[in-house]
């Protein structure tokens, strides 16, 4: 699997450790940066191009990091055909991915510990979609209102 990494500074150093992780763990890893430490980046600027390769299936799963998360998060779903989540707990970042194919997490680098984040991240990659009707009804009625949009 490969897997995209993109975060500003409020998650610069979180998204460097991850790496190292994800890495260890046997996963492919493009990095769509920051990369160095810049307090004056603007999170846009990762954030999007990685969700543009995921959207393309460049990468198999994206990994956004900003200081809360939210605001990569809502950056990565204004790109058709990502399915991001704010994840913070085992349940969800595991969940997201078994019910609504979520295909990318977001997590704040300012909230969140190095050892949760590792924990969320194994988790996240761990999982795959059940592709379950009804999941697959909830998804379409999702994409039907990206091409309205």
């Amino acid at each position: 699997m490969k897997v995209g990494t993109a975060a500003d500074h409020g998650g610069f150093d979180l998204k460097q450790r991850l790496i190292e992780l994800i890495s260890a763990l046997g996963y492919d890893v493009v990095d769509f940066g920051a990369g160095r430490m810049d307090p004056a980046d603007d999170y846009p600027d990762f954030v999007v191009p990685l969700a543009r390769a995921v959207a393309a299936h460049e990468v198999d799963r994206g990994i956004v990091i900003c200081g809360s998360g939210v605001g990569a998060c809502v950056a990565a779903n204004k790109i058709g055909g990502v399915r991001a989540g704010l994840i913070t707990d085992m349940y969800s970042a595991h969940q997201g991915v078994e019910d609504d194919d979520m295909n990318v997490i977001c997590m704040g680098g300012r909230v969140i510990s190095f050892s949760l984040a590792a924990d969320l991240v194994k988790v996240f990659l761990e999982a795959r979609f059940k592709g379950d009707d009804r999941f697959r009804r909830r998804l379409a009625k999702i994409e039907a209102l990206e091409s309205r949009s």
